[in-house]
């Protein structure tokens, strides 16, 4: 054997060993493009990690923009019934599955601390969350830094600036939360929210900051809205989960590998990611010469007050259907603020 042809035939059995060592391939599948913070920032870090937990024996492929087929609101029922391995997805874009979690999606309830509500989602999960998610083992839950109002021409600083207008919103609470205020919402995914207002079909959003560059809605939208110390209309709540037959049929080391990758440290650290992309992208729209209101104390008085009656709302919805709500948004308060106490 020639001496040039050693290390080519090296590399090539490095590459067949590391292929090998990879026991256990995983599908991940989402909704959103390839280049968005949600991708770059949570799924691929979040993948590479319980990959490295599992010393290569591991490997997960990233599907997004709804490539394996199918429709946002589909990817629930994609990892239950097997068609992928992984989602990561809305939890409001299938209303009434999830109502328990809900609760953290509530203004009032959600202000402005996303690590904490992540955490305070892991700590409620098995004595409080665990039933609605049948069929699947959930990776993690976490929410974004809070929805904004993001207007194309009105300048929002009461509720009453609100009267009639037409916006979308990504979940049931989102829906409740633009009824409080006086306008029609509009329930669609986020991927179609540019089309909508370039049609006119919505007069703005209730969605993060972070959302609005990959979506380049800079040049759609031009009044960009939150209350002071970041206070936010609400949040949306995501979860990360496997389908429960392959999770169910993995060796224990395997799920240590998986649960190494999502615990409290990750989750501190999804919080203060998604409220750095988000910030970041307040700065963009400024640059772009659009309008951040900042609503002062007084002002977001006024929105907390027409807010509450979504809360009410919320229990009476859910304790009609068997969950005892006002008992559950005390508790997820409590758990929030506990969290935000210890720095999270």
């Amino acid at each position: 054997m020639r001496r040039g042809m050693v290390l080519p035939l090296v590399a090539g059995l490095m590459v067949a060993m590391s292929a090998s060592a990879q026991d256990y391939t995983f599908k991940l599948h989402h909704f959103l493009g390839p280049t968005t913070p949600t991708q770059t920032e949570t799924i691929e870090p979040w993948a590479r990690a319980v990959e490295a937990a599992s010393g290569g024996r591991v490997a997960i492929e990233i599907f997004p923009s709804m490539s394996l087929g199918g429709k946002p609101p589909e990817l629930v029922q994609q990892a239950r019934d097997g068609v992928v391995d992984l989602i990561w997805t809305v939890n409001g874009y299938t209303p009434g599955l999830f109502p328990r979690t809900e609760v953290f999606e509530l203004p009032n309830v959600f202000t402005n601390d996303p690590g904490a509500t992540n955490l305070a989602m892991a700590e409620m999960f098995a004595e409080d969350l665990a039933p609605e998610y049948a069929g699947l083992e959930v990776m993690f839950l976490h929410v974004h830094a809070g929805n904004g109002i993001h207007m194309v021409d009105r300048d929002v600083r009461a509720p009453a600036d609100l009267a009639g207008a037409k916006l979308r919103i990504p979940s049931r609470t989102g829906a409740w939360v633009i009824e409080a205020l006086g306008a029609a919402p509009v329930a669609m995914p986020v991927p179609d929210l540019p089309q909508a207002l370039s049609k006119g079909v919505v007069d703005g959003a209730l969605i993060p900051f972070e959302i609005t560059l990959p979506l380049k809605l800079e040049d759609q939208t031009k009044f960009h809205v939150e209350g002071a110390d970041r206070y936010r209309f609400g949040t949306t709540v995501f979860q990360l989960s496997m389908n429960r037959a392959r999770w169910d049929a993995l060796p224990e080391d395997i799920r240590d590998a998986f649960r190494a990758a999502s615990g409290p440290d990750w989750l501190q650290r999804l919080g203060k990611v998604w409220r750095g992309t988000d910030d970041a992208a307040t700065v963009a729209l400024v640059a772009a010469g659009n309008t951040h209101v900042e609503l002062d104390a007084d002002q977001v008085g006024a929105f907390q007050d027409a807010l509450e009656p979504v809360i009410a709302r919320w229990v009476d919805d859910v304790t009609e259907n068997g969950v005892d709500g006002a008992p559950l948004v005390e508790k997820a308060r409590e758990t929030i603020a506990s969290h935000a106490r210890d720095g999270s």
